[in-house]
């Protein structure tokens, strides 16, 4: 049992990792009065929001000024602060490396940072989504032999997965259930009460593992039922029918049926990375995961379906791709929000180029693509007016951002792929469902 009381800090909690999971938490924690002191490694990012600037569209500044100006939330990029608070919460990302094996560099870096600075009776939260067993063994170890406190008698250790949902204005972080695993029913307990301050519902369960396993299992679900649907859009398609009717009226069903819908694959932090870290460890145990495998080659296999449906559409009408311009709409993964992450738009757009096709794209929430995007990295958002848009041989729709005007677009470009079922089928283009 851990005794030993904390002496006095400046702060309730500290968030590590300022980022799409972090920022919004920390502000969840300050706006409940909660002290928050806010850390990454990234200045300029630290910068930007001393200054009250936030990072993210779908994250007001009025909101980060008004919690700047009360002195509930201090952003920081000094590691050593982290000494100051009663918690660490820690929310950085865990991507996948080249041949979709796990990529814990960030985990690992964090909790060599952490570690120096860990004093007894601090409580420990991992947030990033990761296989089981991350918190319990290597998170747990790089703590306990950086700081010589041991997890369960000096220190609190728990791993709770973040549901942030980006762009969802009805997801609130008082309203989303949370689910905490401790390493300990004691870690799981003043987990409990440091959530229990900004969150309504808290979901106990038994272990670390059993939480890390509730946010793959999470995903995985989404995973495989839009690749169930993707793949049912290839079918119908070829038969002729409407998928977007068909799950609309499919829907109407009050139980035993809940709707994904298909795209040009999946993107983001989580639905496109979760799995392949639960097919990683399941390999330690010589498991194949043949379903999640199955999913995975119908998400990857649909910007290439798209491409195909455009070049299926100009051959009908004598034309070749070779030398036309394209115009992709949106490369954000999602709706509303400028998180371009793992976007499939990006492998449409290296599809058309390497069909000699010369590429555009237009995308308000990604004015500028980010470094580290390929040969993408750079380019611009088009402006949009009649003058441009009539330069486009063809369109391909990706994202549904509700900011654009799609019988415009129809009305000025002739041919539309259009993956999210959002242009008007009366206008003058062509409109291909893909």
């Amino acid at each position: 049992m851990i005794t030993t009381p904390l002496p006095t800090k400046r702060f309730d909690v500290a968030i590590v990792g300022l980022g799409y999971v972090g920022v919004p938490l920390a502000l969840g924690f300050a706006k409940a009065g909660c002290r928050t002191l806010g850390y990454d490694t990234d200045s300029k990012r630290v910068r930007q929001l001393q200054q009250g600037r936030s990072p993210f569209a779908h994250i007001s500044s009025l909101d980060l000024v008004d919690i700047l100006a009360d002195g509930t939330l201090e952003p920081t990029s000094i590691p050593a602060r982290l000494a100051e608070s009663d918690a660490i919460i820690v929310c950085v990302p865990t991507p996948l490396l080249q041949h979709q094996d796990p990529d814990l560099s960030h985990v690992h870096g964090v909790a060599k940072e952490i570690a120096p600075h860990l004093r007894r009776g601090m409580l420990v939260s991992l947030e990033s989504s990761t296989y089981p067993g991350t918190t319990r063994e290597e998170f747990r170890l790089i703590l306990e032999q950086g700081s010589g406190l041991k997890a369960g008698r000096d220190f609190h250790l728990a791993f709770s997965p973040e549901r942030e949902d980006p762009g969802n204005s009805k997801s609130k972080l008082r309203n989303m259930p949370k689910v905490i695993g401790g390493f300990t029913d004691e870690c799981r307990d003043r987990a409990t009460e440091l959530y229990g301050k900004v969150i309504d519902q808290i979901v106990p369960v038994s272990s670390c593992d059993t939480a890390e396993a509730v946010k793959l299992t999470e995903n995985i679900f989404r995973y495989i039922n839009i690749a169930l649907v993707n793949e049912l859009k290839t079918i119908y398609s070829s038969l002729g029918i409407d998928i977007w009717e068909v799950l609309h009226a499919a829907k109407t069903k009050p139980f035993g049926f809940m709707p994904f819908y298909p795209g040009v694959g999946v993107g983001g932090h989580c639905i496109p990375i979760d799995p392949y870290y639960l097919t990683w460890k399941a390999k330690e145990q010589n498991i194949d995961c043949r379903f999640i495998e199955l999913a995975g080659q119908i998400n990857h296999s649909m910007p290439k379906y798209v491409v195909n449906g455009l070049l299926d559409a100009m051959n009908h009408s004598g034309q070749t791709l070779n030398g036309k311009t394209v115009l992709v709409i949106g490369v954000a993964y999602k709706p509303g929000v400028s998180d371009d992450r793992e976007s499939q738009s990006y492998t449409i757009m290296n599809l058309l180029k390497a069909k000699g096709a010369k590429v555009d794209y237009y995308d308000t929430h990604v004015p500028l693509i980010p470094p580290n995007r390929g040969h993408w990295s750079g380019k611009k958002s088009i402006e949009w007016n009649d003058e441009n848009l009539e330069r486009y041989a063809a369109a391909v729709v990706c994202t549904a951002h509700d900011d654009v005007d799609y019988a415009r677009l129809a009305d000025q470009i002739p041919l539309v792929v259009d993956a999210c079922n959002v242009v008007p089928k009366d206008q003058k283009a062509q409109v291909i469902l893909a």
